[in-house]
């Protein structure tokens, strides 16, 4: 039995903010900010919670699963863009890291009604993606109660895929439906029960760190250069550049060469100039090393 909505610490009302719409501008926003500031903290409290989570995903990413987020509304939003920045920032293939969200596509730019209530339509998602044992699957609601999100992860559980509840509310029904439950309790929104403000922060935070760390332990970074980058435009391509040059020493010159050598990959540029040799040397290099840019410059 899912727990009635008013129950729920996200849809309480806080006295603190009963009379913003007679307070000035200024006040307003003030206010805001000290209810934000209050989140990073609420965080920190669920990080061995996150970094349990981190490690199970990664170790199946590292065997080639993927990692797919599921959520509805602002949640389902928020799975969405962390999911599509992950191929500009770490090289990787859209469907290595994908976000589902209730209402498909449409849901993205206006509300779809009903679709949050589904559960089969997230179990079929799951089929829809032949979600498998290696898979990762995060189902993303502030609630913490949401069916679409709710029938995706037990789809997700019958076919073998680990499990991540992330929620806003103590004791979440998603928390007791994943092998891992994320609980970052933010409390009453400054607008109540609008979860896409202090709710949708803590959400944020956690999905950076998810899909961040998991790339870093893949060895998608080298320290904390984006390394895998994709250059895609002038912006990037500048980034790149610097990157091999601050990583080998090399001038602008001996730096630009070799990435254009190595089609703008900046790890098979910087083993080309630290190891003295052509980009197909450098790319079965990196492959040798799985990939990892740090193993192939010690190798």
């Amino acid at each position: 039995m899912i727990d009635p909505l008013p129950e729920l610490s996200t849809e309480q009302s806080d006295p603190r903010y009963s009379q913003i719409d007679r307070l000035p501008t200024e006040q307003i926003a003030r206010l805001m900010n000290q209810a934000d500031a209050a989140v990073p903290a609420a965080v920190a409290v669920a990080i061995p919670a996150i970094s349990g989570a981190i490690d199970a995903i990664s170790a199946r990413m590292s065997q080639g699963g993927r990692l797919l987020y599921v959520g509805a509304g602002t949640s389902g939003r928020l799975a969405v863009l962390d999911a599509s920045e992950c191929p500009p920032t770490f090289g990787t293939d859209p469907s290595l890291v994908q976000g589902v969200i209730a209402g498909g596509p449409d849901a993205l730019t206006r509300s779809v009604e009903g679709a949050e209530d589904d559960a089969e339509a997230g179990a079929a998602a799951m089929r829809d993606l032949d979600v498998g044992a290696l898979d990762s699957v995060v189902g993303v609601s502030a609630s913490g109660r949401a069916p679409f999100v709710l029938g995706a992860l037990a789809e997700a559980a019958v076919r073998g895929a680990l499990t991540v509840g992330l929620s806003c509310n103590e004791g979440a029904p998603l928390s007791a439906a994943a092998q891992h439950g994320i609980e970052v309790v933010v409390g009453p929104e400054v607008v109540t029960g609008s979860t896409r403000l202090k709710a949708g922060t803590a959400q944020k935070l956690v999905l950076n760190m998810i899909s961040t760390i998991s790339m870093v332990k893949l060895g998608k970074t080298y320290g904390n250069q984006m390394v895998e980058m994709s250059a895609m435009n002038s912006k990037l391509a500048d980034r790149a550049l610097r990157m091999v040059r601050d990583i080998t020493g090399a001038d602008r010159e001996t730096a630009g060469a070799a990435l254009d050598a190595a089609g703008g990959r900046t790890k098979v540029a910087v083993l080309m100039i630290q190891h003295g040799i052509d980009a197909d040397a450098a790319r079965a290099l990196l492959a040798t090393h799985g990939e990892r840019l740090s193993d192939a410059l010690s190798g």
